[in-house]
């Protein structure tokens, strides 16, 4: 008899951890968003109002909620900024530019008339800022640049985003060159440099503007912004360099937001 063992089967990656959405924004835009996606919630007693028609919902689909001391939502929400209310939630998911884009983009991806587009954005709290400003000033989609340094949705995305996050469409783009490229009929494709571009005002606004923001160290790297129709650059007193990405994110998206 063979003493051979049959050779292992494919190895499953470990399931996404779920999200934790901390704040009364953040939980409140999940259920008005995608409410099917929240799991459970935990909150504090000084939260009882605002989670009890949450609460209500959750309770006609026989899920789980219940009120914990602060030390406990401290650990179930891993932070102590948690805004004193929990909810878990099915990961968002981020799906992928199509390879072959449609004459017709989606309606959400240039409303408000800006596209944010994240280049190598490391840090999460960036991201959530950028994502609530892109969201405050109306716009309905953020993309992602496959750059393995961009930061993804997470927990500290969502709790900086106050809920901006829900609001946008998500779409993760891995040749970020190349989706410029094919973006370039649809829009104006503009690379936030932090020297050598064009003020806002000199730029049309004869169409919607795909905004490539680049990481908080090095910036874009060349070939990404060799891909834009144009280059923008925030003139300011020559003290500092440069504004933090998530600032002049914000003042550039309201520069081009159709408001």
């Amino acid at each position: 008899m063979s003493s051979r063992l049959p050779p292992p089967g494919p190895v499953r990656p470990p399931a996404p951890e779920p999200d934790r959405l901390c704040g009364p924004a953040a939980v409140a835009a999940a259920f008005a968003r995608r409410p099917e996606a929240v799991l459970r919630l935990f909150y504090v007693e000084s939260r009882r109002n605002e989670a009890g028609g949450f609460c209500a919902r959750l309770a006609r689909e026989k899920k789980p909620y219940r009120e914990v001391p602060p030390e406990e939502l401290a650990k179930i929400a891993g932070t102590t900024h948690h805004g004193g209310i929990v909810a878990i939630a099915v990961p968002r998911k981020v799906p992928r530019l199509p390879d072959i884009l449609p004459d017709i983009l989606p309606e959400p991806m240039f409303r408000g008339g800006v596209l944010p587009v994240l280049d190598g954005i490391g840090n999460p709290h960036n991201l959530g800022a950028i994502a609530r400003s892109a969201a405050f000033f109306g716009c309905g989609a953020m993309m992602l640049s496959g750059d393995p340094r961009q930061a993804g949705v997470s927990d500290a995305a969502f709790r900086i985003s106050e809920g901006g996050l829900e609001a946008l469409e998500l779409v993760r783009a891995p040749d970020l060159p190349d989706a410029l490229r094919r973006l370039a009929p649809h829009c104006l494709t503009v690379a936030a440099v932090a020297r050598g571009g064009v003020p806002p005002e000199a730029l049309p606004r004869d169409r919607p503007v795909a905004l490539v923001l680049g990481n908080e160290e090095q910036g874009l790297p060349e070939a990404t912004a060799a891909a834009c129709a144009a280059r923008v650059t925030l003139s300011g007193s020559g003290v500092v360099e440069s504004l933090n990405v998530s600032v002049a994110a914000a003042l550039l998206i309201r520069s081009f937001a159709r408001m």
